[in-house]
């Protein structure tokens, strides 16, 4: 098969499509022709051999795990009427970014009727995590919310979810072009004094950190939430202190680290996640790259030049 592998840690140019072995899949899993598969942001920091959450894989390697396509073989002790089945996984190996993937039958969904390769994909990590925030938020009618980093895959996400339950919420974005994107009301965060357009809030869901992300904090009413699920500006500066969060009455939570220990697993997240697409209730924005210009996609991430999720199709 031809995917796409990093033999150095270093620039975007690193990663060559080439032609490797294909998967085999073994007891218990089913290899999948890939149709779709994600990238994320964390991906083009592992690549340069920056540890940051997931460990720095061992070289050579293929990234990305989160895969939507069609089951064309099965390992031993799999029912074979697995196979021609439209599924999406956020668990593949070696990795996402190539033609085909093995995974666990456990972790794979049946691609909801009517919903594309492309927008599953971005659902099943993606979508999962928005599921999690939301929950974490717990976001109502009565709330002012604030999402930072609104023309990303989850910002975008978390606007519509608020916009349909009817509470009044600000998309932050950086530069004109990305805020042209955010559905409703939007602010410029890379603007000198964005905040002052804004106002209190009441929520906070904040995917990028650093000096924009400490000023969304300091938006916040009394008793008010904040949520962290990112740091895209990649900024040193760190959140807000605990005597600050104290001093306030906020609940301030790092999501991330409460997703990856979520109670039972992800697997209902994910579920829900598919569905609300499927339903139509969210709708995921894409942008794609071919698989052969993965480089390509990472520079773009790296240079904040995309908006929704960026994926890789054949």
């Amino acid at each position: 098969m031809r995917a796409v592998v990093l033999h150095a840690y270093g620039p975007a140019g690193n990663l060559t499509y080439e032609t490797v072995d294909d998967p085999v899949p073994g007891a218990g899993e089913a290899r999948v022709v890939v149709k779709a598969a994600g990238v994320h942001l964390i991906e083009t920091l592992l690549r340069t051999g920056v540890t940051i959450g997931p460990p720095v894989p061992e070289l050579p390697a293929i990234f990305g795990g989160e895969v939507a396509g069609v089951v064309d073989a099965v390992g031993p002790g799999v029912d074979e009427s697995w196979i021609g089945r439209r599924v999406v996984t956020g668990r593949s190996r070696p990795g996402g970014y190539a033609e085909l993937g093995v995974a666990s039958v456990d972790s794979l969904h049946a691609v909801p009727d009517g919903l594309g390769f492309e927008e599953a994909v971005a659902m099943i990590v993606t979508g999962t995590t928005t599921m999690a925030l939301i929950e974490l938020g717990a976001p109502t009618a009565d709330d002012v919310i604030l999402v930072n980093s609104a023309a990303g895959g989850i910002g975008r996400l978390l606007v519509q979810h608020a916009r349909d339950i009817g509470a009044e919420v600000v998309g932050a974005a950086g530069g004109a072009a990305k805020v042209a994107t955010v559905r409703g009301r939007a602010v410029d965060y890379d603007v000198p004094g964005w905040s002052s357009q804004v106002g209190e809030v009441t929520l906070v869901f904040d995917g990028v950190g650093g000096s924009r992300g400490r000023e969304a904090f300091s938006l916040l009413t009394p008793g008010g939430r904040h949520i962290v699920y990112g740091n895209a500006s990649r900024e040193e500066a760190g959140g807000p202190t605990p005597e600050e969060v104290k001093a306030k009455d906020i609940t301030s939570i790092y999501a991330i680290e409460r997703i990856l220990a979520w109670p039972g697993g992800l697997r209902g997240l994910e579920e829900r996640a598919l569905a609300e697409a499927a339903s139509g209730r969210l709708k995921p924005e894409v942008r794609t790259f071919p698989l052969a210009e993965a480089a390509a996609a990472h520079a773009a991430l790296e240079s904040r030049a995309t908006t929704g999720k960026v994926v890789l199709i054949p």
